[in-house]
C-alpha cells in the first residue's frame, strides 16, 4: 500500500517553477544559452539551442539523458531539431550524474525525482508560450519520460524514446525481491545509488502506466542491446497508440554509434513531419 501511495502521488505532486538564464554563446546553425530551471529546492542546469531565424515561441525539443549520463549527450540532437526548425533543451538530472552540474550526489538519485523535475521543465516552457513539446528520452531517460508523458498527456505533443529503460524496475526487482533485501548503497557501473531509489520503484510496472499518453510515439532501438529488454518496447508499442513506429537498428546496442545515430535523425525527422 506505501508503494501504491508513492505512484498516486507521482502523478499528484505539484511543483514550483522558476528560471534564470546565462551565458549565450554562438554556433554554426544557432545559439545557445545556458538556461538554470527550479523544481522547487532542485536547481536543474541545461543548454537551450536555439536555430538561427526562429522564434522564441519555436516548437521545442526536451532530451533527457540516460543513467549517469549528462547535458552533453543532448548536442548531438542540436542539428537534426535546428533542420526542422525546433529549439532543444539538454539538462543534468539533480543526483542523475556523477558529472551533473545540477548535483552530482548520485545517492539521491530518484526516477521519481526525475519525473518531476522533467514535468518542471515542461511546465517552464509552456510559462513561455511553447505549445508544441517533444520529450525525447534515451535509456533511463525514456523511461522517465515516457512516465513524464503519461502524467501530462496532452502537454507533450510527440514522445521519442530511444532505447527506453523500461525494465529498470523489473531488472531490479531480481535483484532485491524483498524490500529488505535492499542495501543502503547499491554500486552500479561505479555509480552509487540509495536505497530509496530502488525502495520507489520495487512496486513500479511502467508498461501499466504508460499507455495513458495517447500522442504520437517513436521508438528506436538496436537489435542487439543486452541491456534493455527490446520485448518491452515491443510491448509498449502495442500499449501506445495505433501507428506508434518501432524502428529497430541492425546491429545496433545500447547507444549508437554515429551510423547508427544517424538512421535515429532519419526516423526523428521523418517523425516531426
Amino acid at each position: 500500500m506505501k508503494k501504491l501511495l508513492t505512484l498516486i502521488i507521482l502523478f499528484l505532486t505539484p511543483f514550483a517553477v522558476m528560471a534564470q538564464s546565462g551565458q549565450v554563446s554562438t554556433v554554426a546553425n544557432g545559439s545557445v544559452q545556458e538556461l538554470w530551471i527550479d523544481n522547487g529546492s532542485r536547481h536543474i542546469f541545461g543548454e537551450l539551442f536555439t536555430p538561427a531565424a526562429t522564434g522564441k515561441k519555436a516548437p521545442i525539443a526536451i532530451i533527457a539523458h540516460g543513467f549517469n549520463g549528462s547535458f552533453d549527450y543532448g548536442r548531438h540532437y542540436f542539428d537534426v531539431m535546428g533542420r526542422k526548425g525546433y529549439q532543444c533543451y539538454t539538462f543534468d538530472f539533480p543526483c542523475g550524474s556523477v558529472r551533473s552540474r545540477s548535483d552530482n550526489n548520485t545517492l539521491n538519485m530518484s526516477i521519481l525525482d526525475e519525473v518531476s523535475d522533467l514535468c518542471a521543465i515542461v511546465k517552464y516552457f509552456r510559462s513561455q508560450g511553447h505549445r508544441h513539446i517533444v520529450l525525447v528520452g534515451e535509456s533511463q531517460g525514456g523511461l522517465v519520460s515516457a512516465l513524464t508523458a503519461a502524467k501530462l498527456k496532452g502537454q507533450v505533443s510527440q514522445l521519442v524514446l530511444v532505447y527506453p529503460a523500461l525494465c529498470i524496475p523489473d531488472n531490479w526487482r531480481q535483484r532485491y525481491p524483498q524490500l529488505d533485501a535492499i542495501q543502503e548503497v547499491t554500486e552500479l557501473w561505479g555509480v552509487k545509488m540509495g536505497r530509496r531509489f530502488f525502495e520507489e520503484i520495487h512496486d513500479m510496472h511502467p508498461l501499466d502506466i504508460i499507455g495513458m499518453y495517447r500522442g504520437p510515439v517513436l521508438i528506436v532501438q538496436g537489435d542487439q542491446d543486452r541491456i534493455v529488454s527490446m520485448e518491452d518496447s515491443r510491448r509498449a508499442q502495442q500499449l501506445y497508440r495505433k501507428g506508434t513506429r518501432l524502428h529497430v537498428i541492425p546491429g545496433a546496442s545500447h547507444g549508437f554509434r554515429p551510423h547508427e545515430f544517424q538512421q535515429e535523425e532519419e526516423q526523428l525527422e521523418l517523425f516531426l513531419k
